[in-house]
């Protein structure tokens, strides 16, 4: 049976940032919000990946809220497991439960420029709202590369994020598709119950040694009892990284140290020259994600591991076929091959204020003011938009930050009074992204040399933020209202004079 609701605040998704939101909006005072969410439960990219070995390349005190640090952390790097159960608890402390729409998956929202809301239909009822805060994540919706003849491939064929449980991959001639940050955790977890695991890898990736421990008890006594030294445990993990920054946006060209120790990481494990030279990379390190293992090279050097250093071509049968003309039997194929991230599939689902999707408004590359709104679509915001990605720290610290600018386009919104909508001006969006786009031109990611999943189909990075959290955390501390149209019913007002004028 269908329903119809109003809310203030509709926020799509479950994960980090949704739940984030859930949270700044209650701590706000606003209680008329949904969460809506697809799956039968919370935790969006720790909910969906639950592949062996899948856990988090962040530490734990860095990789959590600041406003609701977790003593009991078990790991320096904790794994899938944990993270999703501290987001189940997340949900319960903060009281979302009664907000939660599980089972909710968004088919399309509209908006209604009369109303001056958002029309929102879900496979399970209808809902508007106010404003719509979008926390979909750029890992959520797996990518896999269309392969000539994989459809007739009689095996298992599975993405690590929608890993499947029920197949036993023991004895099995495995094919590894990609060598991303769920493929090195794979490969090290499946490895010894297979009969034969192919690594089919179209570029190598810069590893250095993941230095994972547990946290012993005395550790986690003394966080629990003085709270204060898990703060400071996560200043000083937020200052290091926060040093490291300048070295991919300013000095590129100067990370030859780093690159030693990574180079020597690998000589440890792999003594073949022949295998080393082909699991070096040709690109500076840190143009594409630097990927943290230390069981990595030791899998790819046992005896029933092949790596075969070019893509997957086509398929015949059970016989996968490389692009170097390289076949290989296997009875399972799992694709490490990552998301869909320059080109979000929520955006196909959104309609503006002029009768186009956000997809379609974002053709050309996706162009967001301050990584948050779109031209064209008032009271629509996204968490962990365009160029709000970090290629050495947590997102947490980025999601936070864009939580400040919606909890201050809120209090905006009430301060206007009515019904009201803040749109971004084009002009306002454009100058911020010119901004960002020139200080991307000196970075490791666009002059590193490599072809990374940060970049979209025109070669632009629109996924990297080119500067330090602490910048980002500043240009997002308050909605600045000449960067926005104020509509009212009728159309834009200059509400400096009360005039229905169009702002533009």
């Amino acid at each position: 049976m269908s329903q119809h609701e109003h809310v203030h605040v509709a926020v799509i998704g479950s994960g980090f940032g949704g739940l984030g939101a859930a949270v700044r909006l209650r701590r706000e005072g606003i209680t008329g919000f949904v969460v809506l969410e697809r799956a039968g439960s919370v935790g969006g990219t720790w909910r969906d990946n639950s592949y062996p070995g899948c856990a988090c390349d962040v530490p734990s005190h860095l990789y959590s809220f600041s406003f609701a640090p977790n003593p009991d952390w078990p790991r320096t790097f904790s794994g899938q497991r944990h993270i999703r159960a501290y987001l189940e608890r997340i949900a319960d402390t903060f009281g979302l439960r009664p907000h939660l729409r599980l089972n909710h998956e968004v088919l399309t929202v509209r908006w209604d420029n009369g109303a001056l809301r958002w029309e929102i239909e879900t496979s399970r009822g209808t809902f508007s709202a106010t404003m719509v805060v979008s926390a979909t994540g750029a890992l959520s919706d797996p990518r896999i590369p269309e392969i000539p003849g994989l459809a007739g491939f009689p095996g298992k064929v599975f993405h690590s994020a929608r890993w499947d449980h029920h197949y036993d991959l023991r004895g099995k001639r495995v094919a590894v598709i990609g060598t991303g940050a769920s493929a090195i955790q794979v490969v090290p977890a499946i490895q010894p119950a297979v009969a034969k695991l192919t690594l089919f890898q179209r570029t190598p990736p810069w590893v250095m040694p993941r230095t994972d421990r547990a946290i012993s008890a005395v550790e986690r006594r003394l966080h629990r009892t003085l709270p204060f030294t898990g703060v400071l445990r996560r200043q000083l993990l937020w200052a290091i990284r926060e040093s490291q920054v300048q070295a991919f946006t300013r000095r590129p060209a100067e990370p030859g140290l780093v690159e030693a120790l990574a180079k020597a990481h690998m000589a440890r494990a792999v003594k073949d020259p022949a295998l080393r030279a082909r699991l070096t990379p040709s690109y500076r390190i840190g143009c594409k994600r630097i990927l943290l293992s230390s069981t990595y090279y030791p899998a790819l050097v046992r005896p029933n591991v092949e790596l075969v250093a070019s893509g997957l071509s086509e398929v015949r049968g059970s016989t996968l076929v490389a692009a170097d003309g390289t076949e290989t039997e296997a009875d399972a194929v799992i694709f490490g091959t990552g998301f869909h991230v320059t080109d979000m599939p929520i955006a196909e689902r959104v309609v503006g204020a002029d009768g186009i999707t956000l997809a379609e408004a974002w053709k050309d590359g996706m162009e967001s003011l301050r990584g948050a709104t779109a031209a064209g679509f008032p009271n629509w915001m996204t968490v962990v938009g365009p160029n709000t990605g970090l290629g050495n720290s947590s997102m947490i610290l980025m999601i936070e930050a864009q939580l400040n600018y919606l909890a201050d386009c809120l209090r905006q919104l009430d301060v206007l009074g009515g019904r009201v909508a803040l749109a971004a001006r084009p002009s306002a969006v454009h100058a911020w992204n010119r901004r960002v786009r020139e200080r991307m031109k000196r970075t490791v990611w666009n002059t590193g040399g490599c072809t990374s999943w940060y970049l979209d189909h025109n070669g632009r990075n629109t996924t990297i933020w080119p500067g330090t959290t602490t910048e980002f955390r500043r240009a997002t501390r308050v909605v600045d209202l000449a960067e926005y149209e104020v509509i009212r019913p009728g159309g834009p007002v200059d509400e400096r004079d009360g005039s229905k004028e169009a702002v533009r």
